[in-house]
């Protein structure tokens, strides 16, 4: 907000008690029947200016569109409640969050981050924040983490389960090593989001969502989002990113994320149910070399997952027993999976994520990400099998 623009008033839930389980909350936070039409369905205020009285002081909570609008309250009010945190701000994409974490930090700081980091967060980090130190890291081998925090950072990313291999990061004793070095920690939850996964009970400072992926859920709006642990100094200048730089989210796009959540925990677990039978119907196939997903018992995370969330989530990556030709070939042979970026929407897509990081990818040119749909699961298998067999 800006000087002269007061705080929003919190906008009134349905009675929701703050004890709530995530998938109530996730229905009634930040909404109410209006209380002039009395219509149940929350209406979108488009309008980018609000008016004034006769002496120059707001009617209301809003001033400016880019400060503030009811929809977008709506929405951080609803998904810092989800993950717990006191507040969240909004932004127009997932690598605008994340871009407003980094412009927060003061010049020079010392940023570490993860080895097998999703490439938009490295390209951030590596070309457009060239005054921040960032040292990549293996985070599933602790003793590799706490050597790169030895000398004090400023940062700690964590991305679990991380884009594409689905490595496992130990939220609890990364943290711990973050705040032991002086770092503030921010953790990636947009592959569990808080219904399976709340980093911040874990003692995580900020949470950064992409809510294009599954908080949206349908593949039709773009959006990103940074909840704070407290509503302290570093979420001031996140908020201040937000307001200055015009990075905030549109109403329409706060409305649909913000009608996307209702949905969110039976999409989410309907997702990652399937997607579970099709991780333990592929592990072992002849034609790959390994099916990477958590929920499998050999997976290296799968004993940290189940401690510190409640589900495996609806990704997962298969390695083809082939090269990077092959590979291709498996992926445009596929009929029901859609061969397209992003992820968490109702559809199943497939991708080969070499082709679209680039040729100094760190990811294997064999690997194919999978994002499971609502489809039925033997109509996904029997897709996958015909595109294996050839």
């Amino acid at each position: 907000m800006t000087q002269d623009s007061p705080s929003p008033a919190p906008t009134s839930s349905r009675g929701v008690d703050p004890d709530a389980r995530p998938t109530t909350r996730a229905v009634h936070v930040g909404l109410a029947p209006d209380p002039t039409t009395g219509a149940v369905a929350p209406s979108i205020s488009l309008s980018t200016t609000f008016e004034r009285t006769s002496e120059g002081a707001l009617r209301g909570a809003f001033g400016y569109g880019r400060d503030g609008h009811p929809n977008r309250l709506a929405l951080e009010q609803a998904v810092a409640s989800l993950e717990g945190g006191e507040v969240a701000a909004c932004f127009a994409s997932g690598l605008a969050a994340i871009d407003a974490v980094l412009r927060a930090l003061p010049a020079g700081a010392r940023v570490v981050a993860p080895s097998d980091v999703y490439h938009g967060t490295r390209q951030l980090l590596v070309e457009h924040h060239p005054s921040l130190e960032t040292t990549f890291v293996d985070q599933t081998d602790l003793a590799a983490l706490r050597a790169a925090l030895a000398g004090g950072a400023e940062l700690l990313m964590i991305e679990t389960p991380s884009n594409p291999a689905l490595d496992v990061t130990d939220i609890l004793l990364a943290v711990g090593l973050a705040h032991a070095a002086g770092a503030l920690c921010a953790v990636d939850n947009t592959w569990m989001t808080p219904i399976f996964q709340r980093p911040i009970e874990l003692g995580a400072d900020l949470v950064i969502h992409s809510s294009t992926k599954y908080f949206g859920g349908h593949s039709d709006v773009s959006g990103g989002a940074v909840v704070a642990a407290r509503e302290d100094e570093m979420f001031a200048r996140i908020r201040a990113v937000q307001t200055h730089a015009g990075a905030s989210a549109a109403p329409f796009d706060c409305w649909l994320i913000r009608r996307g959540l209702q949905t969110l925990d039976c999409r989410l677990r309907a997702q990652t149910q399937t997607a579970g039978e099709i991780a333990r119907h592929f592990h072992g196939h002849p034609r790959l070399e390994a099916v990477l997903y958590p929920g499998l018992e050999d997976h290296p995370g799968h004993h940290t997952s189940i401690r510190q969330a409640s589900g495996f989530g609806a990704m997962l990556s298969l390695c083809v027993r082939g090269d990077r030709a092959e590979t291709t070939a498996v992926a445009g042979r596929c009929r029901l999976f859609t061969r397209a970026t992003s992820l968490g929407g109702v559809e199943s897509l497939i991708e080969q994520r070499v082709l679209v990081e680039g040729d100094d990818s760190p990811t294997p040119p064999n690997l194919l990400r999978l994002s499971i749909g609502l489809e039925h699961v033997d109509d996904l298998v029997g897709d996958l099998e015909r595109a294996l067999g050839g």
